[in-house]
Order: C-alpha cells, then sequence, then structure tokens
C-alpha cells in the first residue's frame, strides 16, 4: 500500500509538471501572437515595414493598364472597376459613368486606409492610403487609364461623415471637372471620410512632365 501511494504521487507530480509546461508554453505563443499582431496594427507606423518611397513619373513604365499614382506618399495600385473587391486589388473606381480621366466628369477613386495582412507585407499593401493625410494642396497625382497617363492637382482637402455621399454626386451643369480621392479616416469606416479634390492636369508626357492647363 505505502509503495502504491508514493507511485501515486509520483504521476501527481509529473502531471502537475505536464500542466505546468502546457499553461508556460500556451503563455510563450500568446505571448508571441499579441507582440505579432502589435508589429501588424504598427506596420504602418514603422518606417522599415511601410516606407515611404517617393515617385518620380518620369521613371514609370508607359501605361499598360489603369492605375493610380499618388508620388509624395508612394501610392502605386491597380485602378478597379466592380463592387467592392475592387479594394482588395488596390484602389476602387466608383461609379465609371461619373466621370474618369477621359471623359471628364466627377472622377471617384477609393481605396482602404488601413486593412490587416497576414504579414507587415500583406498590410502594406491592404493599407495604400495610410499616408494620405501627408498630402497638401498642390501636390499631384497621376493616373494610367485606357493606354494613356493623365495629370492632377489636388486643389482642396475636406473632411465628411460616412452619410455624406453627395462627394460622389454626378457634376452639374457648369461644373468644373474633377477628381474625388478619399478613404476612410484613421479611426475607422463609421467615423467618416478624409476627401481630397484635384483638378485635372492634361496628359503626362514621356518624360513625366505635366502640362499644366490655363
Amino acid at each position: 500500500m505505502q509503495f502504491q501511494h508514493k507511485k501515486g504521487a509520483t504521476l501527481q507530480k509529473r502531471s502537475k509538471r505536464v500542466w505546468s509546461t502546457l499553461l508556460l508554453l500556451v503563455s510563450v505563443i500568446g505571448l508571441i501572437g499579441g507582440v505579432y499582431l502589435l508589429v501588424l496594427v504598427m506596420t504602418p507606423n514603422i518606417p522599415v515595414f511601410f516606407p515611404i518611397q517617393q515617385i518620380e513619373a518620369k521613371s514609370l513604365p508607359k501605361p499598360q493598364e489603369n492605375r493610380i499614382y499618388i508620388p509624395k506618399i508612394g501610392v502605386n495600385v491597380v485602378l478597379a472597376t466592380g463592387g467592392a473587391e475592387a479594394l482588395d486589388k488596390g484602389s476602387w473606381h466608383r461609379f465609371p459613368d461619373r466621370g474618369d480621366p477621359v471623359n471628364s466628369g466627377n472622377f471617384i477613386v477609393s481605396a482602404h486606409r488601413f486593412s490587416l495582412g497576414l504579414t507587415p507585407g500583406q498590410t502594406r499593401i491592404k493599407s495604400p492610403f495610410y499616408h494620405i493625410d501627408k498630402l497638401v494642396v498642390g501636390d499631384q497625382i497621376i493616373v494610367d487609364f485606357s493606354g494613356k497617363r493623365y495629370g492632377y492637382e489636388i486643389t482642396s482637402h475636406i473632411e465628411v461623415k460616412p452619410t455624406q455621399t453627395e462627394i460622389e454626386a454626378p457634376l452639374k451643369d457648369g461644373e468644373q471637372p474633377k477628381m474625388t480621392l478619399y478613404t476612410c479616416t484613421l479611426k475607422g469606416e463609421s467615423d467618416g471620410r478624409e476627401v481630397y479634390i484635384a483638378k485635372p492636369l492634361g496628359e503626362v508626357d514621356a518624360n513625366g512632365n505635366i502640362q499644366k492647363s490655363d
């Protein structure tokens, strides 16, 4: 009986060690997972993960597909049409019937401000407009559309509530053609939108020069 008692005590000790080891392992995994999640969330604010590489128009390849470039903040993404899934491709050309670089009107473009990916690299790719708040009046936007390249210049910046859908309204008679570029605020979609209005400058030549029209 004494032998059985000692054996039972030994098994209990082993069982406690196993559970302690498992708890420690789970805690370590949880800590690592938490740190990694924090890194993903902070990726846009860590220069080594999300460097801003300014773009020179003259270095861009010839237009092959519809794309949007914002040289100052290094944006270089596809300009896609369709439903909200277009946002996962880069940027979304909203309501093409209301405007584009060829037919003028209200050329509406939106993209994600911040979207979490599985890696820092994916988070960066999925958050193309994260640094949009660095843009100011006078900064330029370049658009490849239907085989040609067009330039725009930012003329104003406003913040609107999600319910203020008038930013996407078709132009009224007498209104000047424009680009309406927008994304969510850093507080999220339910908080509102950062909106940048830009005027068309005309086509961009092979040397990357944008000739401002009078």
